[in-house]
């Protein structure tokens, strides 16, 4: 067992989140990894993150292999949801504290804290998903 304060993870800024070859400019956004187990070619097979995001902060378009949910645990953000093949928002909603967001497997999403003042936080749990277990 590991018991421990996310305060004493290290918070890591993410500057850049591929996406269809390209790198995309992320801004104001840091993560602690709380736990993380396995690694695969597409990332950890669980993990358990904390992230923060600066007023203005943004993590543009990105998908992954990874199924992942996040909940909101400060401030508030704008999630996007994008359509796979033209790369046009598809979906938009405003979530707060208390509120979760679930994002398959492949889905291209984003998101943006609006405010010009508040910090937003929230947890994010992911999982890799496979067919043949």
């Amino acid at each position: 067992m590991i018991a421990q304060s996310a305060a004493t993870v290290e918070a890591k800024e993410i500057k850049k989140f591929p996406y269809k070859g390209k790198d995309y400019d992320v801004t104001g956004v840091t993560i602690r990894w709380l736990s993380k187990v396995g690694d695969s070619a597409s990332g950890p097979d669980y993990g358990l993150r904390y992230f923060t995001v600066a007023p203005g902060g943004t993590i543009p378009i990105h998908n992954h292999f990874y199924v992942q949910t996040m909940y909101i645990i400060a401030g508030e953000l704008i999630v996007y949801s994008y359509d796979g093949d033209t790369d046009e928002v598809a979906e938009e909603k405003r979530v707060e504290v208390g509120d979760s967001v679930f994002v398959a497997s492949m889905e291209p999403h984003g998101m943006t804290n609006p405010s010009d003042s508040d910090e937003a936080a929230f947890l994010c749990c992911i999982c890799n998903m496979y067919e043949n277990r």
